[in-house]
């Protein structure tokens, strides 16, 4: 049985707009950041997704990559 330990998520350094969120998370799904920064814009709208405190709430509690 072979396992995988999946790479903790963390905040880009190199693909950063404003807080490496998005780059981050295209980093750790192996995507480009503007198909996710294009996910997340099309998403924040929709009072389901509360995107601007989704994204505040990730920049604080995910950490800078090294």
């Amino acid at each position: 049985m072979t396992t995988t330990t999946a790479q903790p998520l963390r905040r880009s350094r190199r693909q950063r707009i404003l807080g490496g969120v998005c780059g981050g998370i295209a980093e750790r799904l192996g995507v480009s950041p503007w198909l996710v920064r294009l996910v997340f814009a099309l998403l924040t709208p929709l009072p389901i997704f509360p995107g601007v405190l989704v994204y505040v709430v990730l920049w604080v509690v995910v950490p800078a990559a090294e």
